[in-house]
């Protein structure tokens, strides 16, 4: 059996205002990066207006490619050329569509958290290729049809919309938000204020 493609997800927050900076930097990195066997892509999520830590996500055909690049001189040198770009990174490695949803000193997600927060980032792109481009495909046999949507979407999905979904949802994914605790928070500000 072949090995699974490995993640290395990385946290850095900005330092001192340098975004133009911090930019052009991940830039080079990510063209590093690009030039090493096994890689696969890479992805950046930009953080929430008023937080400064974006989410850097590299992901190679292997562990063994993967260490190849972390421990290479060319991204050892491109580190020390981000000396003072960004303050306390974080790096995580993951392998699998479960590392999607591991955070640290939390249980598990369930599998059914799992699957909702997959389909929620499904969903609405897959919605938006068929109507973007299921007219042109329509005249297609199915095997071309779903290999070149799957070929489109997968990449998409994999670097931009599954972290993106992760991270919109990561306080009811760890369990850090219930509904119900939600909803009964409400109803006693809602009763609270109706006595006022």
């Amino acid at each position: 059996m072949s090995a699974l493609p490995v993640t290395l997800m990385v946290a850095r927050r900005v330092a001192n205002g340098r975004y133009q900076d911090f930019h052009r930097w991940l830039n080079e990195g990510r063209d590093l990066a690009s030039d090493f066997p096994g890689y696969l892509g890479s992805g950046v999520l930009a953080p929430p207006r008023g937080d400064d830590e974006y989410q850097i996500v590299f992901r190679f055909s292997d562990p063994d490619t993967l260490n190849a690049w972390e421990f290479s001189a060319s991204r050892k040198g491109w580190l020390k050329r981000g000396q003072g770009l960004f303050d306390s990174p974080v790096e995580q490695r993951a392998m699998g569509l479960g590392a999607w949803f591991h955070m640290d000193g939390v249980e598990p997600t369930p599998r059914w958290k799992q699957a909702v927060a997959v389909w929620l980032a499904f969903f609405p792109i897959s919605l938006l290729f068929q109507w973007l481009f299921g007219g042109l495909l329509a005249d297609w046999a199915l095997v071309p049809r779903v290999l070149v949507s799957t070929l489109a979407l997968t990449p998409i999905m994999v670097f931009i919309f599954i972290p993106l979904s992760t991270r919109l949802l990561a306080p009811w994914l760890s369990g850090r938000f219930s509904l119900k605790q939600a909803l009964g928070r409400w109803w006693q500000s809602h009763r609270f204020q109706a006595r006022l």
